[in-house]
């Protein structure tokens, strides 16, 4: 289930909320199995989102990571977050 979950930063660097928020929302897609709520379930997927992005930006600060104000930082011009600069960052294997 989970290998098409995508690390959304780089440890060695502060955490955005973008970035948070991205996480939440793919969780949640995850979970949900929908991509996008119907209009009936769409209040509860963008609780759930909201509430994910709390519990997680909390966990990351017991981490001692920073979490800064700020967009996903691996989004193109394109609109689509791009996994490169992971690919820099994660041992080969």
């Amino acid at each position: 289930m989970c290998r098409s979950i995508k690390q959304l930063r780089r440890s060695d660097e502060a955490a955005t909320t973008g970035e948070i928020e991205a996480a939440a929302l793919q969780f949640v897609r995850k979970v949900s199995g929908y991509r996008a709520p119907s209009a009936k379930n769409a209040a509860a997927f963008e609780a759930a989102v909201r509430e994910i992005s709390h519990t997680a930006e909390h966990l990351l600060e017991a981490f001692g990571t920073d979490v800064e104000e700020g967009p996903n930082r691996w989004v193109g011009r394109d609109g689509h977050v791009h996994h490169e600069h992971l690919r820099e960052a994660s041992p080969a294997g």
